[in-house]
């Protein structure tokens, strides 16, 4: 009674934010409500045995690591942003027809998932195509197609996705073979998407004003603006070795290369308190909205992983479904709905490598999890980290996203998983 409740109530939760757009209430709210009441029917429930603090103190450790991560990061691509860092990517990506910039921007976007992480990556993006599209309607359709191929290159990388870490780290795949054999239907889950979209995008852009950016970064001086650059974007590509050197998860990483910013600003700018280029002031720009949501969506999706759903539907589909196409294809749909990490953890769990054959590494269905967790996750606006944070920084509203975005994103997911099909089937690959 109480598991089908908290059901229940998540489901409703889940509605009132997919309805944003008409309510004019803001997701966080609905998010942070749904996550409590589902922990209070939880606490009720006594499903925790009386480990009740050890259980909600677990879930928000993991849940905190993504938001610390996600703080992080934002703040050192707007510092590094506010100090001209990112300009030379702004001058490859500009150009006077919107479809052409659509291409640029999604290539490089995959590309650089794939050596950062789709979250990271996501947030860079959206800061420069502030700077390049004016036009907000234009700019939402350019954010989708951000998300989109953030996700597909996060796929073929072993660093690109919490997914595919956590695969990468239990040696259910390896380095080479994911990229080897992952990295075509990646590409394609994206390019078949921007291929429709582009037919959205008519005319040229519109000047967006960057000379005036340009003044305002003469505060700074050439050498503190590339130390900045180097510490900052260096910083971020260096944190999957940090983290592949100590263990520790990525969001130290990022708060250590935050701190080394910090420092070196608050250096620069010690004669100028109040310069709107130190930390502090990054800080200030966080959208705490977004990160209230995100700790809503993320504590709410704890609860069902705890109560036994997500393990259940996993193990459901693989007793009446078995087909290993059919089971990650719908793992990947799941997961547009609820996040990644706990569905791929379930499946993780479920099932054990095996010497030979399709569970072995590198087997079939551990490839095509990494695939379809990771792409799936494009398919609905809150169905991953880029698509949440896309969601805060534009404003894009559920209801656009699955009516404008969902359909195409699906296309591109089933294409990608149709490429792999053939590489396996035809090439033997």
């Amino acid at each position: 009674m109480m598991t089908t409740l908290i059901i229940v109530v998540f489901l409703l939760g889940y509605l009132n934010i997919a309805m944003e757009s008409v309510s004019k209430i803001n997701k966080a709210a609905f998010a942070i409500l749904m996550c409590v009441i589902c922990w209070v029917l939880y606490a009720i429930g006594d499903y925790a045995g009386g480990n009740l603090t050890e259980v909600l103190e677990r879930n928000l450790g993991e849940a905190g690591t993504t938001l610390f991560f996600l703080m992080g990061a934002m703040t050192i691509v707007e510092l590094v942003d506010q100090h001209g860092g990112f300009n030379f990517v702004r001058e490859t990506l500009m150009s006077k027809s919107k479809r052409s910039l659509m291409w640029k921007m999604g290539f490089m976007t995959a590309f650089l998932s794939a050596v950062l992480d789709n979250l990271t990556t996501t947030i860079v993006m959206l800061m420069i195509l502030r700077k390049l599209v004016s036009d907000h309607n234009d700019r939402i359709i350019f954010a989708s197609l951000v998300v989109i191929a953030a996700n597909s290159g996060g796929a073929f990388s072993p660093i690109g996705d919490v997914t595919t870490i956590m695969l990468w780290n239990s040696k259910m795949i390896t380095a080479l073979g994911v990229i080897k054999e992952i990295f075509i239907p990646s590409m394609v889950s994206f390019i078949i998407p921007a291929a429709i979209l582009q037919y959205q995008l008519k005319g040229e852009l519109k000047p967006t004003g960057m000379a005036a950016k340009v003044e305002q970064q003469q505060e700074s001086s050439r050498f503190q603006r590339r130390m900045v650059f180097l510490f900052g974007v260096g910083g971020l590509c260096s944190v999957p070795v940090f983290h592949s050197l100590t263990g520790l998860p990525p969001f130290m990483g990022i708060l250590f290369v935050l701190c080394v910013l910090w420092l070196i600003t608050d250096i620069f700018y010690r004669q100028k308190e109040s310069s709107t280029k130190r930390v502090t002031a990054m800080l200030s720009r966080i959208d705490m909205s977004t990160i209230m949501f995100f700790l809503g969506i993320l504590m709410a999706v704890s609860v069902l992983a705890e109560i036994g759903v997500l393990a259940a539907v996993g193990e459901w589909l693989d007793k009446n479904v078995g087909n290993h196409y059919l089971v990650t294809g719908a793992i990947g749909i799941l997961s547009s709905i609820v996040d990644n990490v706990p569905l791929v953890a379930g499946a993780m769990k479920m099932y054990p490598i095996a010497p030979t054959g399709d569970m072995a590494v590198d087997g079939v269905f551990w490839q095509l999890l990494a695939y379809c967790a990771g792409v799936g996750g494009s398919m609905l606006i809150i169905g991953s980290a880029a698509g949440v944070v896309a969601m805060g920084i534009e404003k894009i509203t559920f209801g656009w996203y699955m009516k404008k975005i969902s359909w195409v994103a699906l296309i591109g997911y089933l294409g990608g998983m149709l490429v792999y099909w053939l590489e396996k089937s035809v090439l033997g690959m």
